[in-house]
């Protein structure tokens, strides 16, 4: 499957969290920690965005207001590409069962040539807009260090330039109701933003 999405800058994000409130239909709590392994040489195969280790813990209330906590750990690779602003991604992803995997796996990627990188923490909401099908994913987040975000995601079947296109308009559509503005997207990923960041400290 392929990823289509945007991000966009939120300003207000208890306002924006009631908005997305009204339409779509509440999902789950969410806390993900991302860690990227970078190639050290760009001749790699490997994408250059790397490998990510996330460790993802879920709360999902049930119908009784009982909030179930489900951690998992997934190792994720994509390729990434900008369209007008959207974001296209191929993303392939697998769990990691047990946490005692996780170090022997980080030694894995080592041996093969890859080094720790960035570090991303986000926490936040989200929400499935099911008005159309395949269904919108809308995440309202914080992201440490550079703040509030809402990220809107339809999953498709291919990414040829026609099915682009019609997600992209529905995705803006999906953003106006939202309450944030056009203006307020942002193309870039947020792990650039972050070296960005590091490098201006």
């Amino acid at each position: 499957m392929v990823e289509i999405e945007l991000k966009a800058r939120v300003d207000d994000p208890h306002k924006t969290k009631a908005v997305i409130s009204s339409f779509a239909r509440y999902i789950k709590t969410f806390d993900k920690e991302d860690v990227y392994w970078l190639p050290r040489e760009r001749t790699s195969a490997l994408p250059a965005s790397g490998i990510r280790i996330r460790r993802e813990t879920d709360y999902i209330e049930n119908d009784s207001c009982i909030s179930q906590r489900i951690a998992r750990t997934w190792v994720t690779y994509k390729t990434k590409e900008i369209r007008d602003c959207i974001e296209v991604n191929n993303e392939k992803e697998f769990s990691i069962s047990e946490d005692d995997n996780e170090k022997p796996f980080e030694e894995l990627l080592t041996a093969f040539g890859l080094q720790l990188g960035v570090c991303k923490h986000k926490t936040g909401w989200a929400w499935l807009s099911e008005e159309e099908n395949p269904p919108i994913v809308i995440e309202l987040s914080e992201v440490a260090g550079l703040g509030y975000f809402v990220e809107l995601e339809i999953l498709s079947e291919c990414n040829d330039k026609k099915t682009v296109s019609a997600m992209r308009r529905r995705l803006l559509a999906c953003l106006g109701k939202t309450g944030v503005g056009e203006d307020k997207i942002e193309s870039r990923y947020y792990t650039d933003m972050l070296r960005e960041k590091a490098d201006t400290v």
